[in-house]
């Protein structure tokens, strides 16, 4: 990265850093897209298996992702400010904070379970698939969050290209393993969903050895060795990571974890409805990458600049990301429109489920609005290292406006499923409004400081 000075040149940086950011995002989610969308033709049974297995395990990665993801803004900030000979030793402590994370989620994981399972009343067949697909994939917690330090680190020293180039060592790996696994290819036992479990364990631990072996051996991060010296653990550091990072990563929880319990309601109106509604948000969430990315570029971004004291150009930089995420929400809008019927027939070939997965796409477009402003809004704040009202907006957005109403409307009127989508979009848009004027009081705080 380097400063700029006139618009057209933050207008090519921008899209220098956000491109490769919105490929590596396509490529992660492309692996819960490969699990939910291929064992969609094994069986609805095995489908809705994995997407509960999906749903329980999204929440929690990516919130716990987002708390890892405080080291953005440090080394962004860092980088701005002159500072890189610091870098090495708040990656350091990232990895170290991941280990912690992943023996958590893995002690609490065992121990909650077959309760959680139970709690859901899931069909017999369904809810062994859930099981045994989440006991596949927790063989891939600890490369998963370390590599999440790992990326943090080298997008915020602006090589978003190279962790792009990494995440896409996933796809054939995912993709063969899935092939192999799920159906029994070639000889292999045809585990159905369960093998879409331990094709994504295998494929975390790939991509987090390759991301190691480029930051020891590659420039320009051979130059910091990041992995010629060890640090002792540093509570203060650890604070400080914790203090950006546990509101991102609650805020990206509460918003993942209100899907994540739409579709465990869902099971009242029967398997096909469970199935298509994960698959319309599987593909509304692989749309949801645009905004995401964005959101990504802006912290680096913004944090860039602010870190070098340059706040105008920090405005700047989140007026041009907030308006391409606009833009682009209106073009996957006329995609959802006119593909509605095809994108279905990507998850089931079942007629029952694909019109109901129509009916949920129609709904996804008011998504995309929504998300267009409040994700990337929330990216700027975090180069800003302002964080902790956007937990507080996003906790009532989702959980006190948009859950509630759509419990409402789907139990309470002939909506049924369909009006837990509503709530959803009716909290979406409230989180937008209120981080938007969020945004709007930080600059201005900012511009009582030299330019």
């Amino acid at each position: 990265m380097q400063a700029t000075t006139t618009f057209k040149q933050k207008f090519s940086q921008f899209f220098v850093v956000f491109l490769p950011i919105f490929v590596t995002q396509i490529a992660l989610s492309a692996m819960a897209f490969f699990d939910t969308s291929m064992t969609g033709h094994v069986s609805p049974a095995a489908q809705a298996g994995v997407s509960i297995g999906v749903s329980l395990w999204i929440p929690i990665q990516t919130g716990l992702n987002g708390v890892l993801n405080g080291i953005m803004p440090i080394v962004s900030q860092l980088m701005g400010g002159g500072r890189e000979q610091d870098i090495r030793f708040n990656l350091f402590q990232g990895l170290l904070l991941s280990l912690l994370f992943s023996a958590a989620v893995l002690l609490v994981g065992g121990l909650l379970l077959d309760p959680a399972l139970a709690f859901m009343n899931a069909e017999a067949e369904v809810a062994d698939t859930a099981r045994k697909f989440l006991i596949c994939l927790a063989f891939g917690v600890v490369p998963l969050f370390g590599y999440t330090v790992l990326r943090g680190c080298i997008d915020a020293m602006g090589q978003t290209r190279v962790s792009m180039a990494i995440t896409l060592c996933s796809l054939p790996v995912q993709l063969i393993l899935n092939y192999l696994l799920i159906f029994g290819n070639f000889g292999f036992p045809k585990l159905g969903g369960v093998g879409a479990g331990v094709a994504t364990a295998v494929t975390y631990w790939v991509i987090f050895l390759i991301a190691l072996a480029v930051l020891h051996r590659t420039q320009p991060f051979a130059d910091f060795g990041f992995f010629r010296r060890w640090h002792a653990v540093s509570w203060p550091k650890q604070r400080e990571l914790l203090k950006l990072g546990i509101p991102i990563g609650f805020a990206t929880f509460f918003e993942t974890s209100i899907f994540a319990a739409v579709t465990l309601l869902m099971n009242r109106f029967g398997t096909n409805a469970v199935a298509a509604h994960s698959a319309a948000i599987n593909f509304a969430s692989t749309l949801y990458m645009i905004p995401l990315a964005i959101c990504m570029a802006l912290t680096i971004l913004v944090g860039y600049e602010a870190g070098a004291g340059r706040t105008k150009d920090a405005r700047q930089y989140a007026s041009i990301g907030i308006g391409s995420a606009v833009f682009m929400a209106a073009v996957t809008a006329v995609v959802l429109l006119l593909f509605a019927d095809k994108v279905a027939l990507i998850y089931s070939t079942d007629p029952a489920v694909t019109a109901l997965i129509v009916q949920f796409l129609g709904y996804a477009i008011f998504f995309q609005l929504s998300d267009a402003l409040a994700t990337p809004i929330q990216g700027a704040l975090r180069g800003y290292k302002d964080v902790t009202p956007a937990f507080f907006i996003t906790l009532v957005a989702y959980w006190v406006i948009g859950l509630p109403l759509g419990y409402g409307l789907a139990v309470y009127t002939p909506l049924g499923p369909f009006g837990y989508w509503l709530g959803l979009i009716a909290g979406l848009a409230a989180g937008a409004v209120l981080l938007l004027l969020r945004l709007f009081k930080v600059q201005r705080s900012y511009r009582t400081l030299p330019e």
